[in-house]
């Protein structure tokens, strides 16, 4: 299981070109069974088994990639949107796929409430859909397991918001997996163990030990290596470090 924020396919510091293909040839290189991924722009999302839309690119995809050929770091996701992506391995089969926005305005309106959100930061949480998505997946031994892969907000001022997406993400992972089948919750949460309450929560119901950052492999109901962040070099493509996150990546049982 292996999870990487691909930051549209910008390098640290971000330039001109995309490193969009670089990155999934090393994603990929050792033929991981499942391989979760954010922040993908939207005309690549059907390069991977499922992949969800969360901010729309404006004017569509295919003219969203050519505006944003002229300087990928500069535009970014502006013109092309940005989505999450699964990548399933020929050796697992596709059973179901659903997909659940984190922040849709009458969830905000109630958490904000509750989180006493002021305007700025009701401000911040509306500028950007964020979605989880879910596949259930069949081993070629029969079994079955649930993933789901999201990307929650970032708002520095307030974690907790980022917190109560992951709330969400999980208990839509959950509702999804069948009988006593493994689940599990990867993807860059953008909070970390230390400021969130959620991810307490999810340990005390028997998900495996969050990562030391905020892009995370939590698994319930099967056992699980420790979480591995991958070193900066071996990230590195020419002297060029791809993405301003590290893939991180559990072996599942």
């Amino acid at each position: 299981m292996r999870s990487w924020n691909l930051f549209h396919g910008n390098s640290v510091p971000p330039q001109r070109r995309a490193f969009l293909d670089e990155m999934l040839r090393l994603a990929t290189a050792d033929d991981p069974d499942v391989l979760c991924v954010q922040e993908v722009p939207a005309w690549a999302l059907p390069r991977f088994t499922v992949g969800d839309v969360a901010a729309r690119p404006p004017f569509g995809a295919t003219l969203g990639r050519l505006l944003t050929a002229p300087s990928h770091g500069l535009i970014r996701s502006a013109f092309s949107g940005q989505g999450n992506a699964i990548r399933l391995s020929p050796r697992l089969r596709l059973l179901a796929h659903a997909a659940l926005a984190l922040n849709p305005p009458d969830f905000r309106r109630r958490k904000a409430r509750e989180l006493g959100l002021d305007a700025l930061g009701r401000l911040a949480w509306a500028r950007e859909r964020r979605v989880v998505q879910a596949v259930r997946l069949q081993l070629a031994d029969g079994r079955t397991a649930t993933v789901a892969n999201l990307h929650c907000t970032s708002y520095e001022a307030v974690r907790r918001l980022a917190d109560a997406e992951l709330e969400r993400a999980a208990e839509f992972a959950l509702a999804t997996a069948r009988g006593d089948e493994p689940v599990v919750v990867a993807g860059d949460f953008n909070v970390r163990y230390a400021e969130s309450a959620t991810l307490g929560g999810l340990a005390e119901r028997g998900f495996s030990a969050p990562g030391p950052g905020i892009d995370h492999v939590l698994v319930c109901g099967a056992d699980v290596s420790a979480l591995r962040v991958w070193p900066d070099e071996r990230r590195l493509h020419d002297g060029v470090l791809l993405s301003d996150h590290a893939p991180v990546e559990v072996d599942v049982a």
